[in-house]
């Protein structure tokens, strides 16, 4: 018998380059799903913010922050901000690089996540503080 389970979850987020580990909230579903074999999709809502899986250690979340600046510099002028005049251009380009969902097998209820790879949402909005929605859905038997 097939099933489909979905959770919705409220984060705080207080700037730019903040990196939530979403890890416990994602096994939380899948537990609650009681499904033992399928994928849970994580989705975030919005345009200036992303997810994706990363080693949630001090070091290698600065390499990110800095790989993202390089990507898409905060100096350089953003077409986005003449048109809008908002200056988050470079958190659209850079939400768009990463991406607003993934998703992960489960398997004996567990989501198949490497030993060092944690779910991570990225805060890339210039705003000083966001509610980001996140949408879990475990779906599977």
């Amino acid at each position: 018998m097939s099933g489909m389970y979905r959770n919705i979850l409220e984060v705080n987020t207080n700037g730019e380059g903040e990196i939530v580990d979403l890890s416990r909230q994602v096994q939380d579903a899948v537990t609650a799903s009681g499904i033992r074999e399928g994928m849970v999709h994580v989705f975030v809502t919005g345009s200036t913010v992303a997810v994706t899986t990363i080693e949630y250690e001090k070091g290698v979340l600065k390499d990110l922050k800095r790989a993202l600046s390089v990507l898409a510099p905060d100096a350089i002028p953003y077409a986005h901000d003449s048109a809008w005049g908002d200056g988050n251009g470079r958190s659209h380009v850079k939400a768009s690089l990463v991406g607003p969902d993934l998703t992960i097998p489960v398997t004996s209820g567990e989501a198949m996540l490497g030993t060092w790879q944690q779910v991570v949402l990225l805060e890339l909005d210039v705003r000083a503080q966001r509610t980001r929605t996140v949408v879990l859905t475990v779906s599977g038997e």
